[in-house]
């Protein structure tokens, strides 16, 4: 792939005044008002320091089923006004579906998925690509042996010391009552520590990462069936009268969209005349599931949506996020980038420069917040500003036209696994 060569396809240059955003969210068990709030918050950051307006009004609906939770944004940027109507397709019930377990299941999940990565090669293919998002994979499980340490430890040293006093007055029954008080404050340790699971992300990183080993880099019955839904609405909002549909995944969500737009692709050809279609992959972490060996269905749909011209795909990535693979092309590593291969269009976010050097400071170490900095406002914004793609009047390929890939982009193959399916 060059990428420094417009990819021309249906769209060609046109001017956007109305666009409908689709934001694919990662793994994420929080209601999805989360995200209008941060647009609302970071909108008008960016909006007071590049010198454009804009402003957004909640919609109706969203709890319902079938009606995505959304809002409207009105825009002047660049000397334009833009409407934007976006919606979040969420899957917020699955994620906490596979989040409902004891303290036992999580450690029971930790085992299962430290053996698939480990077993199958994975993890240690993986290091070869970014060293962040494996430590970033590490941490739970380390953390998680951490607590259960703490909490064995103070519980034999309880049991011990109960022991010892009870002994004393009855002889008989002191190993007894010393070994049930220290299962008891070993159980209210780990209860202890997972109450306070907000401030450490321990179990939420768990269940993010052992939702994809469970089953071996295949999608569950239930996330399928979603996928179909949003392949539904996007599909009926490229017949309606819109200038450019958006797709937005970001984290997780990038895989979702990669096959929830390859079979969009697969079903027909889209219209000449209908609205330009884009896909925008945000902070992905494609590898860790598409290097595990069940990942036939999102390999093959990698092969194919990077060689289509149909859509045009932007992956915005920086190093500075530990908790992505940034800047590397999903289909190359994945070892299934297809000859003549056309996309993504692989650009850096560069927190470092785009970031003045006290806010970069005082993010450099919340990787969980850095992982949301696609979504936010920049001090020194470069050619990504998520809000001028949102609500301003150029398609993402137009913006892009010409754009050169970063020169630090990774495509080296690396998967050990590379069976496909169609």
């Amino acid at each position: 792939m060059t990428g420094a060569a417009r990819i021309e396809g249906r769209d060609g240059m046109r001017p956007v005044t109305r666009r409908k955003v689709f934001y694919i969210p990662g793994f994420d068990p929080i209601h999805p008002r989360r995200y209008r709030e941060l647009y609302r918050k970071e909108s008008s950051v960016q909006a007071a320091i590049s010198g454009y307006e804009i402003s957004q009004t909640p919609q109706p609906g969203g709890r319902a089923v079938g009606i995505p939770y959304g809002w409207t944004v009105a825009a002047r940027i660049e000397g334009a006004d833009v409407t934007a109507d976006i919606s979040v397709l969420t899957w917020t019930d699955i994620v906490r579906d596979s989040m409902g377990t004891s303290i036992a299941a999580t450690y029971g999940a930790l085992l299962r998925t430290a053996w698939v990565y480990i077993s199958t090669g994975a993890l240690f293919r993986l290091m070869r690509l970014r060293k962040g998002p494996v430590i970033a994979a590490l941490y739970p499980v380390g953390f998680l042996l951490l607590q259960l340490g703490i909490a064995l430890g103070l519980g034999l040293l309880a049991a011990r010391l109960v022991a010892m006093g009870v002994e004393g007055i009855a002889p008989m029954i002191g190993p007894v009552v010393g070994a049930l008080m220290g299962v008891a404050l070993c159980v209210a340790v780990l209860i202890w520590f997972r109450r306070r699971d907000g401030r450490y992300f321990a179990y939420y990183l768990m269940h993010d990462y052992s939702f994809s080993a469970r089953h071996r880099g295949a999608n569950p019955a239930a996330l399928e069936t979603r996928m179909r839904d949003f392949r539904a609405l996007i599909t009926e909002a490229l017949d309606q009268d819109w200038d450019e549909v958006l797709v937005i995944g970001h984290s997780s969500g990038a895989h979702l969209g990669i096959s929830i737009l390859a079979d969009l692709l697969r079903a027909g050809p889209l219209a000449k005349t209908g609205p330009a279609l884009s896909f925008l992959s945000l902070g992905q972490v494609v590898p860790m599931v598409s290097f595990l060996p069940k990942a036939d269905r999102l390999r093959g749909d990698l092969a194919f949506l990077s060689a289509q011209t149909d859509v045009f795909w932007l992956d915005v990535s920086a190093p500075g996020d530990g908790c992505a693979f940034a800047l590397c092309d999903p289909a190359g590593v994945s070892g299934v980038a297809p000859e003549g291969q056309v996309a993504p269009l692989i650009l850096s976010a560069a927190f470092t420069q785009t970031l003045s050097p006290a806010r970069w400071k005082a993010l450099r170490w919340r990787f969980f917040r850095l992982h949301f900095q696609y979504l936010c406002a920049f001090d020194r914004p470069g050619a990504y500003d998520y809000f001028r793609i949102t609500a301003g009047p150029q398609n993402l390929r137009d913006r892009f036209a010409g754009a050169a890939p970063s020169q630090s982009r990774i495509t080296r193959a690396v998967n050990r696994h590379t069976s496909v399916s169609s």
